[in-house]
């Protein structure tokens, strides 16, 4: 039992090992919400996100921008990340008699905290992400959860491999101008 306990500590260490991070990566995001994400890197561990969603709870869409700060958890392709951003909503409920002006549309703050694992193609996430309404919405403060799985679209091997394919163009170019040195460019 004990060597079957290592065999299996040490696949899955192997396998968190040779996990992929990402540049762009797309999914669903499933929790207190329902909808589509999309996460792009801009900076070594700083990456932006567009969040569409609708609620289970309201009828309410809301777009979100964010901006979050990555920091590496032990193995390569695990982060824990926080940030914040903006988001915008469209509110689609009808005027009833407690509020018979209906809801305003809103807009405020949302910050986000989570940890993601992303293994090869696949980045999964579970997150919080608390919402302030400036303006409008049902409700002054949203506090919502969600597991995300994106497919990465552009990883850092794919990055890597287009650098070399230039750098190796650009080798090549360079031979071929030294070799033909007696035309002029």
């Amino acid at each position: 039992m004990k060597n079957l306990f290592l065999s299996f500590f040490f696949l899955c260490t192997t396998v968190l090992l040779s996990a992929q991070s990402y540049v762009t990566a797309g999914g669903i995001r499933l929790g207190t919400e329902w909808g589509l994400t999309l996460k792009q890197r801009v900076l070594e561990h700083t990456t932006v996100e567009g969040i569409l969603q609708q609620s289970f709870q309201r009828k309410e869409f809301t777009v979100t921008g964010l901006a979050a700060q990555h920091y590496p958890v032990l193995l390569n392709g695990l982060n824990f990340y926080f940030g914040g951003g903006l988001h915008k909503g469209w509110n689609n409920q009808p005027a009833t008699f407690e509020n018979p002006d209906g809801f305003k549309d809103p807009f405020g703050i949302t910050v986000i905290g989570g940890l993601e694992l992303t293994l090869g193609r696949l980045n999964l996430s579970y997150d919080y992400k608390p919402a302030l309404n400036l303006v409008g919405g049902e409700r002054t403060f949203y506090m919502q959860t969600g597991l995300s799985a994106r497919y990465v679209f552009y990883s850092n091997r794919d990055l890597k491999q287009k650098e070399k394919a230039k750098k190796k163009q650009a080798r090549k170019e360079k031979i071929r101008r030294t070799l033909r040195f007696w035309e002029k460019d």
